[in-house]
């Protein structure tokens, strides 16, 4: 039996394909569109939009931008305090590759350590909103932990999938929020296919990435918040760490969004999206390069960046979209010269990153010296998550004499 529900905060107004445009139901249950087997975008219909000066009198969260935001009735928002992160200026490494403006965006602040924190509230909250009982997910760590922490937050069962290699912190913590946890030999594909196999009788929803509509809705209010803590002016490039892309094509949607409803002036210069991806894996930087026609069979290996370990991304065609759109570029970055961002941003700016944001810093060292990025041009990187989930997979990369 469906469950419609109607809309009484949100100015959610359609669900569309986001190949053929079809439309969809937004107040019923939805995950991909049963016309392509692609993931739904969904739209909104502002009749009276806030003022953005309304916004600072709103809560420090993500959900300040509640109106564009899909939950339709406030009671069923599950949050744990997620978004609002910092943007820091990396002075110090400015300085010594003589930038102009140098920016991070610390995801790793949110609740569970990282940027999935925003998309698993948004999807759980969307899920309580529909009466589902539990979710599964396949994750490469963090989406994992995030999902079953709102899923402990919301009274729901979660079931969490994950490559026998994650490092223990992120098996841990599931467990610790109360979640089943799946082992699978393999990458996230594989795990995907464990969650098919597990869920063959649809008990449990499953959040995978962009196999529902809300985790991007989640992820893009990472894009109104780099405008609004930027005082409604945008940075010149975006390097943005691309495993599944939601943030990646969220930020992008978001950013189009504002136009649209006047946040952002019609013809402002929007940012140059750059996909960061692991040597190990680099299936959009094949596919942006000719290389391969698409993602569909490409085999990848793991990666000390674990977020960047997803070999065939449902999302493929909408990153690439969005590199086009935005005149951006597709990159791929070794483990060694993430070694070596670790150490840089650690000894010159204290911060302990994830490996996926020490990558993206050496993207940005890379495309300075290929002239895609100019030293006088504003720059923002993305670090996605905390470096301390990390120190299993880094633990090959230190001194033997450290913890000794």
């Amino acid at each position: 039996m469906k469950t419609t529900i109607q809309p009484l905060i949100s100015h959610l107004s359609t669900l569309s394909c986001s190949k053929c445009g079809t439309s969809y139901s937004p107040f019923e249950k939805q995950t991909v569109s049963a016309c392509c087997q692609l993931p739904l975008l969904a739209g909104y219909a502002p009749k009276v939009m806030p003022e953005k000066e309304a916004l600072l009198t709103r809560e420090g969260t993500m959900w300040r931008y509640l109106e564009l935001l899909p939950v339709l009735d406030k009671e069923n928002i599950v949050s744990l305090g997620e978004g609002y992160t910092p943007i820091l200026e990396l002075k110090n490494l400015a300085r010594k590759y003589e930038l102009q403006n140098l920016l991070l965006k610390d995801e790793g602040q949110n609740p569970t350590g990282s940027f999935k924190a925003r998309g698993l509230s948004m999807a759980i909250s969307k899920a309580k909103e529909h009466g589902v009982e539990g979710c599964i997910i396949p994750t490469a760590g963090n989406a994992g932990v995030a999902m079953a922490a709102y899923c402990a937050k919301a009274g729901m069962r979660a079931t969490v999938v994950m490559p026998r290699h994650t490092p223990k912190a992120f098996r841990g913590e599931c467990y610790w929020y109360g979640a089943e946890v799946v082992l699978v030999d393999g990458l996230i594909n594989d795990c995907a296919a464990k969650v098919k196999e597990l869920n063959s009788k649809g008990e449990l929803l499953d959040v995978s990435t962009l196999k529902e509509p809300y985790r991007l809705e989640g992820k893009k209010t990472m894009g109104y918040e780099i405008a609004e803590q930027g005082s409604w002016q945008l940075p010149d490039v975006i390097l943005y760490p691309a495993g599944g892309g939601t943030g990646l094509i969220g930020i992008w949607k978001a950013f189009k969004e504002m136009k649209q409803i006047g946040w952002l002036p019609e013809n402002i210069k929007l940012p140059r999206m750059v996909a960061v991806q692991a040597e190990n894996c680099r299936p959009l930087v094949e596919t942006f390069y000719g290389r391969q026609a698409n993602a569909q069979n490409y085999v990848g290996k793991p990666t000390i960046a674990n977020g960047l370990a997803v070999p065939r991304p449902l999302g493929e065609q909408l990153m690439l979209q969005t590199l086009q759109e935005s005149g951006g570029t597709a990159i791929s970055i070794t483990e060694q010269d993430m070694i070596t961002g670790l150490k840089e941003l650690g000894t010159n700016e204290g911060l302990f990153v994830a490996p996926e944001g020490a990558a993206v810093w050496m993207a940005a060292r890379k495309l300075l010296d290929t002239g895609f990025i100019q030293y006088d041009e504003e720059i923002l990187l993305l670090n996605t998550g905390s470096g301390q989930k990390y120190m299993e997979n880094l633990s090959g990369y230190q001194p033997d004499s450290i913890g000794s």
